[in-house]
């Protein structure tokens, strides 16, 4: 079964470690705009969430491809940050 998800970028994380990352990035109002569902726009909390999405797998799919693509986003500019950054000389250089 570790064969089967690899390459798949969502594993070891849960539904609730998905959610508490989207609510901190974009906050439930946007991912409201981004997934039309009730629990993200009427009274949105992680808890009553969460128990919509595991009894509604379309919903969980398209809120797991919001989460994707938000991490996506992210990553190259935490990529050029590490790229900017130059060692300091620090060798003895004679005067």
């Amino acid at each position: 079964m570790a064969e089967q998800q690899k390459n798949n970028p969502l594993h070891g994380l849960t539904l609730q470690t998905i959610l508490e990352t989207l609510e901190n990035q974009l906050g439930f109002e946007k991912m409201g705009q981004q997934v039309k569902i009730k629990c993200f726009t009427s009274e949105p909390s992680i808890k009553s969430s969460l128990k919509f999405l595991r009894k509604t797998p379309w919903a969980r799919e398209k809120v797991e491809q919001l989460y994707l693509s938000t991490i996506n986003r992210q990553e190259p500019s935490q990529n050029n940050d590490s790229r900017d950054f130059v060692w300091p000389d620090i060798t003895n250089k004679p005067e």
